[in-house]
């Protein structure tokens, strides 16, 4: 059995970087640091409270109720939009195949919040339909629903970016191609 010490030693080389992703993709990277340092101090104080079999759910639970309880919500707006145009930017130098990757960047851009967490927290966070239902505190059907209207929306979004320029097939996953 680890002392408290060690556990959240452990605890914290596992899942740091992953609770840092979490917090870029929704804060910037301006912030995120603080957002980690909060998450693994709340993880300190209730260290017994974490359950083994779902730590990182936890810990992004945590985080999530950081940033969404206020955690400096205007430099975080502007820092993820600082960070979005980096990102366009980037996207944009890349050559052709990068058109698609703009594309979806900007019509993420404009979806809620609550969108861009539900398709961020499956695809760039990689966490399985059941983490992510722990994540954002419902149950898997409820998640399932969240995520096929957000991608509904995300398509919807898609198609208004692309209109006025050459139609590219790009697709949410889970729908045909174009």
């Amino acid at each position: 059995m680890l002392n408290p010490h060690e556990r959240f030693t452990a605890l914290y080389t596992t899942y740091q970087a992953r609770v840092y992703g979490y917090a870029v993709s929704r804060a910037g990277h301006r912030l995120a640091e603080d957002v980690v340092s909060e998450t693994f101090l709340v993880a300190w104080r209730r260290l017994d409270d974490i359950p083994d079999h779902a730590q990182l759910p936890w810990l992004l639970r945590v985080a999530r109720n950081l940033l969404r309880d206020g955690f400096r919500q205007a430099a975080r707006r502007e820092s993820l939009e600082a960070e979005l145009r980096t990102w366009l930017e980037e996207a944009a130098d890349a050559g052709e195949h990068a058109t698609e990757r703009v594309t979806v960047l900007r019509a993420l851009a404009a979806l809620s919040e609550a969108d861009k967490e539900i398709l961020t927290l499956t695809t760039w966070h990689g966490l399985s339909t059941a983490e992510a239902a722990e994540v954002l505190g419902c149950t898997r059907a409820a998640f399932f629903v969240r995520l096929h209207r957000a991608r509904r929306r995300l398509q919807a979004a898609i198609d208004t970016t692309e209109t006025g320029t050459s139609r590219k097939s790009v697709t949410v996953s889970g729908r045909k191609p174009r």
